[in-house]
């Protein structure tokens, strides 16, 4: 998380907004409740990172026209552009590490972690 977090900070961005940018990447508007649960923030954080967001323009809140009273959050076309980009830098972050770490490794890690997972859920 250090080595994307800096790698991404190198792209004037966080995790936190390329998740919530990945979600919004589809097209579709989201409300805050459904962005947040998708980008693992508490609500009171995501808003500040959307303010932000806003402020620069990768991306707009509108109201939900089926329900006035949602607000929906959607890339623009700037916000679909960083998204290109940041995951361009996700996916070099993660192949650095399978090249470090190896393949086989990192799938033993991944059954691992899944049965933490499993068992922490219990």
């Amino acid at each position: 998380m250090q080595r994307l977090g800096a790698a991404l900070k190198e792209d004037n961005a966080s995790i936190e907004e390329w998740r919530v940018l990945s979600l919004l990447g589809d097209g579709n508007g989201h409300a805050m409740i459904e962005i947040a649960e998708f980008a693992m923030l508490p609500p009171p954080t995501l808003t500040k990172i959307i303010d932000r967001m806003v402020s620069l323009t990768l991306v707009h809140r509108r109201v939900d026209e089926a329900d006035r009273r949602r607000v929906l959050v959607f890339a623009t076309d700037r916000g679909r552009q960083a998204l290109e980009k940041w995951t361009a830098t996700v996916e070099r972050q993660y192949n650095d590490i399978v090249t470090a770490i190896g393949g086989e490794e990192l799938a033993l890690l991944r059954v691992l972690l899944t049965r933490m997972s499993a068992r922490l859920s219990q």
